[in-house]
């Protein structure tokens, strides 16, 4: 699935594919999952079937099944190449507003 023009419910089921290969891989039954995951068995179905879910959901999961690293590949630190500040003739600075704009 090329997912750049997947929509948001099938990016959701693709998530719950996966979740669900990798939770096989580890040879955990769901409810097992759950139990290692402190979450209810509901919330990983839910989960695993693609359908609405919360970012603790989601992170409970991860742990549960030994893949938490995978929060590397979904948000990456941002890095600041050392070349790059060295070229940029501006120092980075903080973003100011105007007062009374919030």
């Amino acid at each position: 699935m090329d997912s750049s023009y997947a929509t948001i419910g099938e990016l959701q089921r693709l998530l719950g594919d996966r979740l669900r290969a990798l939770r096989v891989e580890r040879r955990l039954t769901q409810q097992e999952a759950a139990a290692k995951g402190a979450l209810s068995l509901r919330a990983l179905q839910q989960l695993e079937a693609g359908k609405g879910s919360t970012v603790e959901t989601l992170l409970r999961a991860l742990k549960a099944l030994g893949h938490i690293a995978a929060l590397d590949a979904l948000a990456p630190e941002p890095t600041v190449s050392p070349l790059a500040m060295l070229r940029s003739r501006k120092q980075p600075r903080r973003v100011r507003h105007k007062r009374g704009d919030t």
